[in-house]
């Protein structure tokens, strides 16, 4: 009797015969899940932003003079709340948006024209990006400590402690960069979770509007309207936005997940990362566009036959005035006694020198200094460069999300300061991606702390181990913080003890 067996097709290859398999790319690692203490993480990040808004509140309006390059903008800021824009005075150029001028003004308007008006806000943007700070981290690590641990370290840094307490336009891209950057991580999670509860797909579908990644466009926006560098962000964050959607649709088994981003979530992003942000930048020009006397307002008027003549007036002297503005920092190259480097900020290679009154004597006659150092707390900063190559290992060796997210930040708000090394920088522009090398020294304490592996999670005397040493390092960076603090507020000091404080040449 014959026995009927299902026929081999022609295409299959017997089991001796078949080659072996490649070895697995090293395995994406998931996201860690969010800890369920909800609340009590609310209550503790308030506790901690309480804690930095009271410390950096102490003594604001001190000293009384204009630091730095306060005597731009709190001066631009008044002009605004007077006027709705920068007055068009003949012995200044006005070289920035105005977003970060308008929020000063807003401290003016206040507590008035004095150095705790103008200086308020900025204390109220570093408190935010703080608490931000702490619930990014704590997403990114799936670990309400860690994102405390985040926070403090950025309470704790003597650069965020003075650039949150001076009228300085980059606290403000500071706290909108970060924002921003947080708003895209809960979309990417929320899309994320919406494509998993669905199943297995054969083809994707539509996700609707995504409130968190339109509020990131508009943080964007912002950080665009209080310095051009915020576009750097944007840009880097946008392409980083859709390779996050197209790994949630491979995840869910989409075949063609590329052809869903760019059916599925191109069209939004363009809203969401394009449209919305130039709008929003726009905006925050309203007060030029209605002033009569305001910077560039007429050029269109007095240059009449320009290219694109069908485009209003107002938007092609503001593209006028754009290009100049391009034109002076791609030019600036005026030697400066405070200048630096990015390849020197990362090892607090020139703080900056703020104030520095002279000829004060103590009662006895003796020399008194004060001074204060826009200078980041050191046992913090001398760690961003080994953190940064932990991030490398842990994105080729895990394909860790947080780290590459983290990654992508340093790119965009570090590495393009490579591209104009003439231009005269200063260390304060380290201000919006300052956050990210703080959460890039996060994720190395992340592992001296302990993670889980595939053999299972780690040992109490391992875990504990670990965080006796991330205690430990904590408290040098808290005693190192406030051993700087007299260099931070201006407090008087004898010549010894300020030469105690300036571990370097290069800040003297």
């Amino acid at each position: 009797m014959a026995v009927l067996a299902p026929e081999r097709t022609d295409d299959e290859v017997p089991p001796a015969a078949r080659p072996r398999r490649r070895p697995r790319r090293p395995t994406r690692q998931v996201t860690p899940p969010l800890p369920t203490d909800r609340v009590l993480s609310w209550v503790l990040t308030a506790v901690l932003g309480a804690a930095t808004f009271v410390s950096r509140l102490w003594d604001l309006s001190y000293p009384g003079d204009l630091l730095f390059d306060e005597a731009y903008y709190p001066p631009e800021a008044n002009e605004v709340l007077e006027w709705g824009y920068e007055y068009n005075r003949g012995y200044t150029f006005i070289v920035h948006p105005p977003l970060g001028k308008l929020l000063i003004a807003c401290g003016i308007k206040l507590f008035g024209y004095d150095s705790f008006g103008w200086r308020f806000p900025s204390l109220v943007a570093g408190t935010v990006a703080v608490v931000v700070l702490t619930r990014l981290a704590r997403r990114l690590t799936g670990s309400t400590l860690l994102g405390l641990v985040a926070g403090l370290l950025m309470a704790l840094d003597g650069f965020a402690f003075t650039v949150g307490r001076i009228g300085l336009l980059d606290v403000f891209l500071q706290v909108f960069v970060v924002s921003a950057v947080a708003c895209l991580v809960v979309d990417r999670d929320r899309v994320r979770a919406r494509i998993s509860a669905a199943g297995p797909l054969a083809t994707g579908f539509a996700l609707g509007p995504r409130g968190w990644r339109i509020a990131a466009g508009i943080l964007f926006g912002c950080a665009a309207g209080v310095k051009w560098s915020g576009v750097y962000f944007l840009a880097f964050f946008a392409v980083l936005s859709l390779f996050w959607d197209r790994a949630a649709w491979r995840g869910a088994g989409v075949a063609s997940p590329t052809r869903a981003v760019l059916r599925r979530g191109l069209p939004g992003a363009l809203w969401a990362l394009a449209v919305l942000p130039v709008l929003t930048y726009l905006a925050t020009f309203t007060g030029w566009f209605l002033g009569e006397n305001s910077q560039g307002r007429h050029w269109a008027d007095q240059n009449p036959d320009t290219a694109f003549p069908w485009v209003p007036g107002a938007l092609r002297s503001l593209w006028h005035m754009h290009g100049e503005w391009l034109a002076f920092h791609n030019g600036l190259s005026t030697p400066h006694p405070w200048e630096s480097g990015p390849w020197s900020w990362l090892v607090d290679g020139r703080p900056i020198l703020l104030w520095n009154p002279q000829g004060l004597t103590d009662a006895d006659g003796g020399q008194v200094i004060r001074y204060i150092l826009m200078v980041g707390t050191p046992t913090l900063w001398l760690v961003f460069a080994p953190a940064m190559l932990w991030l490398l290992w842990r994105i080729a060796a895990r394909r860790d999300p947080a780290a590459t997210t983290v990654a992508v930040a340093i790119a965009a708000g570090w590495l393009t300061w490579f591209v104009n090394l003439d231009r005269t920088m200063f260390i304060f522009y380290m201000a919006p991606v300052l956050p990210f090398f703080v959460l890039a020294v996060t994720l190395a304490l992340q592992d001296v702390l302990g993670r889980p592996t595939a053999d299972g999670p780690v040992t109490p005397f391992r875990r504990q181990l670990g965080l006796g040493a991330m205690s430990l390092y904590l408290a040098v960076v808290a005693l190192t913080f406030a051993f700087f603090y007299p260099v931070l507020t201006g407090q008087p000091l004898s010549y010894d003890e300020w030469v105690q404080r300036m571990w370097f040449p290069s800040w003297f």
